[in-house]
């Protein structure tokens, strides 16, 4: 399949790179700057673009399978603009451009997942430490789900670094959280290429934790 992926120089980004590769698929990474994907894989196409070219993003989107979204903000404290207009546009042109399938790497926090949260994380994280990022979170998949796309929004617990284990716990209903809400992002790269093909989780938001 040809896959577009936005967000492809970041840490869970690139680990999705790595993994739709290795599955046989043709990716497309759209980034600010091409020296930040690493991988020389023949089936990878880079593309160096911003969110607010359209005629860019147009380019990689018509004709693809589906498109992936591992953008996120890095500031604690600012509403990240560009990205949520970049969701706008990529929405858009996918729309126009008939291409359905869409995956967004949210989290677990954002909209409805909140109550989820067992307290004092639910202070302390979503409305003191992450209160912008899952706010700017809620605008995306706000937008992704009023759209004509078949999409799946995906919440992951807390990113690491830690080794893979393919035991992840997912769903889209509602939840009760015991113990640990970290996941590794290997897991999530796996779980988020899984849905490429899958219609489980074909427009519904999942939560997602080792």
């Amino acid at each position: 399949m040809k896959i577009v992926i936005f967000g492809a120089s970041g840490k869970t980004g690139s680990l999705l790179v790595d993994e739709a590769l290795s599955a046989g698929h043709a990716v497309t990474a759209y980034v600010r700057r091409p020296e930040s994907v690493k991988s020389k894989h023949p089936s990878l196409k880079v593309v160096a673009g911003y969110l607010n070219e359209k005629d860019k993003l147009r380019s990689v989107i018509s004709g693809s399978d589906a498109c992936i979204s591992t953008l996120g903000g890095a500031s604690l404290t600012k509403h990240n603009t560009a990205i949520i207009e970049g969701i706008d546009n990529i929405v858009s042109i996918m729309e126009e451009e008939k291409v359905t399938r869409f995956i967004y790497l949210s989290s677990f926090g954002a909209g409805d997942s909140r109550k989820y949260m067992p307290q004092p994380f639910r202070f302390f994280i979503a409305d003191i430490m992450l209160r912008i990022p899952l706010a700017d979170h809620k605008t995306n998949e706000d937008r992704i789900t009023k759209s004509q796309l078949d999409w799946t929004i995906v919440r992951p617990g807390g990113l690491t670094d830690g080794t893979k284990t393919d035991h992840m716990k997912h769903g889209s209903g509602e939840t009760k959280i015991k113990g640990s809400l970290r996941i590794p992002r290997s897991d999530v790269a796996t779980f988020l290429l899984d849905q490429v093909t899958s219609k489980e989780y074909v427009n519904k938001s999942v939560w997602l934790f080792d």
